[in-house]
């Protein structure tokens, strides 16, 4: 059964064993990921965990991969790394496919490393809890998991307590009786109507995850964006949120 917390978190006051930063679609936006750092260090966060998506879009894919690449414990692969990764933006609108082939022409040889060494899927067990990460769906890196289509079904095929997932740029977390299945939302591009940089907390004892939201220079970004001459959309999409 579900809880009667919310959609958009589930949260329990006690003691927190271990702490997480849960991020995820970065975008190479670097204002953004620098600010949602700047928070999370603030705070006493243990290890950092990445939904994928660390570039595309934005202005700034090297910087951000090369905090990534330090910062977060776990990250796995998403649709955007695969395209910069193989110069190959297919199925991509025509924005998103502009992004993914600049990307393409800029990412140096750290950054590329980087991506490569990702996975599909990343497994961690803190203080004995069992955490999946996607980036999609179980299936496909493709596939987008709104709210609507949560279930503790999906939940029990990951094999874990925790399914964390990226790839919507709209956060929620729901829990069940085994355990939470969590979207972060995006750090770098934010779909939910709310432009600020979205984050989640996630807290083993007791389970819980908290989703965050942190005021990070747009201006700066969406200046980067025109500057690098990728598309004025990308910019403009940066206030509003969606």
């Amino acid at each position: 059964m579900e809880d009667t917390a919310g959609p958009s978190q589930v949260s329990v006051i006690g003691r927190f064993r271990v702490r997480i930063a849960v991020i995820s679609d970065v975008h190479s936006n670097l204002q953004a990921l620098e600010e949602v750092k700047r928070r999370t260090d603030d705070e006493g966060i243990d290890y950092v965990l990445s939904a994928g998506d660390a570039v595309g879009y934005g202005a700034n894919p090297n910087r951000c991969c090369a905090i990534l690449s330090g910062w977060a414990r776990n990250s796995v692969l998403g649709n955007h790394d695969v395209a910069a990764l193989r110069r190959d933006p297919s199925g991509m609108n025509p924005y998103a496919a502009k992004a993914a082939l600049w990307t393409a022409e800029r990412i140096d040889e750290h950054s590329r490393e980087y991506l490569e060494s990702l996975k599909e899927s990343a497994h961690s067990k803190p203080d004995g809890r069992a955490v999946e990460v996607r980036h999609g769906s179980l299936r496909s890196i493709l596939e987008y998991v709104f709210e609507a289509d949560l279930s503790e079904d999906l939940l029990m095929q990951s094999g874990a307590e925790v399914l964390v997932l990226g790839h919507t740029h709209v956060p929620y977390a729901r829990r069940y009786a085994s355990g939470l299945i969590v979207n972060p939302g995006s750090v770098g591009q934010p779909r939910d109507g709310d432009p600020r940089a979205s984050f989640g907390i996630l807290q083993t004892d007791p389970l819980s995850f908290e989703i965050s939201r942190v005021d990070y220079d747009i201006d700066g970004a969406s200046e980067a964006i025109l500057n690098a001459g990728l598309p004025e959309f990308l910019a403009e999409r940066l206030f509003r949120g969606f």
